[in-house]
């Protein structure tokens, strides 16, 4: 009874006094409801949503493996120049990759390995096909259908639907959707230094026209960047590769390679590529024809072996190549230095075994020199110390025997000593592995081939 009276009181008390709405509100609501006692957190069991994400697990790739790039362009019975095989020859290559354990695989393939997302066999091969001709429709597609090769066709975009021996993007549309890749090989299949160009022909006024109207810088955009685009727009594509013509590129040119978004760069220069050597922009091809079959047993033996179209004669070195994608080179191809004693040097591990007392260094304006070649790193080197640099420009020949036969690699740099330092790039790593220990820019391939602004040959 004394309870019940003083909870009345108390209920009187909070309806007279000012401020106490919250309390009345309290005591009138409804009881709460029992809370349940929490589980102990080890006790818990996660339920999955249904609607979440499983864990990817992520990709062991072999980044042993080594890929070869082949580089083809014409497919003829009758050679018409010197970058044409003839079919039989080219399907004898086509079947001989195999029995040499080599996996054909599609350039997607490469890309994700080397982002380290798929993995591939140990020995790949990647088949490529440059320019745009129509034998590479009618000739060699055919046979890379039967013997079940996927490949990439690198072509240039004023060439396209301009008849004759030309694929139409009708034939480029058809390829795609059976799942060939397109890729990009410049509008006008010009040398990128922007020297040179022919005005006979075709593609080449077309550069001279572009270079006067848009400048240099314009004129490289369009080859670089715009034709990606076009590509993209006109078969509704992503392009992600590009091949430079006639393996020629300056920094301008790999500065723009990147802006353009492309993952890889081709260039001609046959090497083993590894999972982060070369550089993206900088990838070697075995370019390979009827003139020239030594350059496919290079291929199959994975030694940097250059390009058709610099090749040799009797009178040649049996191996004769430019300087390698992989070679880094310092200073590097088309560089100005401002050092009048500057370092000279070169990773020579993509010419392969070589005789390491055969190695020579020859510089313009100096002959022979007394260059250091060092075994372990695979690298030549060399640095004025009486007498310095005074020419405006210089060219380095490096010589040395591999296997037993002569070959030789060369690039060229300028002289000013009024020139701002050059920015560098890293020395990629040896293809074989060992370690270059080193820094310094890559070169670029320096000598102007004999048919470059002739269209549409070249690669």
């Amino acid at each position: 009874m004394k309870t019940r009276f003083l909870l009345f009181l108390l209920a009187a008390g909070l309806v007279i006094l000012p401020g106490c709405g919250k309390l009345r509100h309290l005591l009138h609501r409804q009881p709460a409801q029992p809370v349940a006692t929490p589980v102990p957190a080890k006790a818990t069991r996660a339920t999955p949503t249904p609607d979440a994400t499983p864990a990817v697990a992520p990709v062991s790739v072999n980044r042993n493996a080594n890929v070869i790039v082949l580089c083809y362009h014409r497919f003829e019975d009758m050679p018409h120049n010197y970058l044409s095989i003839k079919p039989a020859e080219f399907e004898a290559q086509m079947k001989a990759i195999k029995d040499n354990g080599f996996t054909v695989i599609p350039m997607a393939n490469f890309l994700a390995w080397r982002r380290g997302e798929k993995d591939i066999p140990a020995k790949s091969a990647i088949i490529t096909i440059d320019d745009g001709y129509l034998s590479g429709y009618k000739v060699a597609w055919p046979i890379l259908k039967n013997l079940g090769y996927p490949f990439t066709m690198f072509v240039y975009v004023q060439y396209i639907g301009t008849g004759g021996q030309s694929l139409s993007w009708d034939q480029l549309a058809e390829m795609r959707d059976a799942g060939v890749e397109i890729a990009c090989h410049t509008w006008t299949h010009q040398d990128l230094h922007g020297k040179g160009i022919s005005p006979k022909e075709p593609s080449g006024r077309l550069a001279l026209e572009d270079i006067k109207r848009l400048g240099y810088d314009g004129w490289l955009r369009k080859e670089i960047i715009e034709s990606k685009q076009l590509l993209e727009r006109n078969l509704a594509i992503k392009v992600n590769a590009f091949a430079y013509p006639y393996g020629k590129y300056n920094p301008k040119a790999r500065e723009m390679v990147k802006e353009a978004g492309y993952e890889a760069a081709f260039t001609v220069y046959g090497q083993a590529i590894g999972f982060s050597n070369p550089s993206s922009d900088l990838i070697g091809r075995y370019a390979i024809s009827t003139r020239e079959p030594h350059i496919f047993q290079l291929a199959m033996g994975m030694v940097g072996g250059g390009s058709a179209g610099f090749a040799s004669s009797a009178a040649t070195p049996a191996m004769s190549q430019l300087a390698a994608a992989s070679m880094a080179t310092q200073p590097m191809e088309g560089e100005t230095v401002s050092d009048p004693k500057p370092l000279i040097k070169a990773n020579l591990a993509t010419m392969g075994a070589i005789d390491p007392g055969s190695v020579e260094m020859r510089i313009s304006g100096f002959g022979a020199v007394a260059a250091q070649y060092d075994p372990a790193t695979k690298i030549v080197s060399y640095q004025p110390t009486t007498q310095p640099l005074r020419d405006k420009n210089y060219t380095v020949l490096i010589s040395a025997k591999v296997g037993g036969k002569h070959a030789e690699t060369r690039w060229s740099f300028n002289f000013d000593p009024n020139a701002a330092p050059a920015s560098t790039d890293a020395v990629p790593a040896p293809a074989d592995g060992s370690k270059a220990g080193t820094s310094a820019p890559v070169a670029a391939p320096a000598q102007q081939s004999k048919h470059a602004g002739k269209e549409p040959f070249g690669s």
